[in-house]
């Protein structure tokens, strides 16, 4: 990725402590082209997530993205061996999917690997902030959070058009998350009827398209948003590198990349034992 190793990048994320923890429990000091090796190992999973963790102290000293990392690592080696993953809509209610083969190919690659764990560790800091717009000759305050695509999406009419593709990428981002982590927030309390239609303009989805849409769960709806915001980006980026190759991958199997976070999400981040993530107005 940009001829820069996947391993050097993660290099780039972890502390001085992570790096100790990992020393300590594999018993050598790994160096960047041996770091993604080291996230898979079953020792480290269990020090950072296992049931000894919290009594050990280890797990506190454990960055988001290392946990993260470790997580997503740990869904690759769960995904091998089964046939089925379960799907997360609504509250308490989970049903069998028949496709892990590919998310299991989706996790084959240390690229979109990385991907998740930034992804993951983007949102343990929200943004938010007041912005002004001009309506009707008049100039107005408008409040955002990268945690409300709709807010996040007027910010498209105030910045100027070089930072355009960021706010693009970072609504794909926040599509992502959200229908990944939280299904069932956005299948409970997403989208008004009057946000559904303005999204979709700001997707760029075409006028004969946004009716058929607009009708659809919210799920499904975040999901072809997502999509088509990274693949926004990508056409108005100045420059493809490395990195946006990821994005537009991801863009081409976003629900592929949704059913992975879906999955780490229920086995290792939420809940009163894993409480790395709090589900949005909570």
């Amino acid at each position: 990725m940009d001829g820069i190793s996947v391993g050097s990048q993660y290099a780039e994320h972890l502390t001085g402590a992570d790096l100790r923890l990992l020393a300590t429990i594999t018993g050598t000091a790994p160096g960047p082209d041996a770091l993604p090796q080291a996230l898979a190992d079953p020792r480290v999973f269990e020090a950072i997530f296992g049931p000894g963790a919290a009594a050990s102290g280890e797990a506190v000293l454990a960055s988001p993205f290392l946990a993260f990392a470790v997580a997503v690592h740990r869904a690759a080696a769960d995904l091998a061996t089964v046939g089925y993953v379960t799907e997360r809509s609504l509250a308490r209610q989970r049903v069998p999917l028949f496709d892990a083969p590919d998310l299991r190919d989706f996790l084959g690659s240390a690229d979109r690997r990385l991907f998740l764990t930034e992804l993951l560790t983007s949102f343990t800091r929200v943004a938010s902030g007041r912005y002004r717009v001009t309506v009707g000759g008049r100039s107005r305050t408008r409040r955002f959070s990268e945690l409300d695509p709709i807010r996040l999406a007027g910010l498209l009419d105030a910045v100027p058009e070089e930072s355009r593709p960021g706010v693009y990428r970072r609504l794909g981002d926040v599509a992502l998350f959200l229908s990944g982590v939280f299904p069932d927030y956005v299948a409970n309390r997403m989208f008004g009827p009057a946000s559904a239609p303005r999204l979709l303009r700001a997707a760029h989805v075409p006028v004969q398209d946004r009716e058929r849409l607009a009708a659809t769960p919210d799920l499904e709806l975040l999901e072809q948003l997502g999509a088509r915001w990274y693949r926004s980006a990508l056409a108005l980026a100045p420059v493809r590198t490395g990195r946006l190759d990821v994005v537009a991958e991801v863009a081409d199997r976003f629900r592929q990349a949704r059913r992975v976070l879906n999955h780490v999400a229920d086995r290792y981040l939420i809940g009163p034992d894993n409480p790395w993530l709090v589900t949005p107005g909570a």
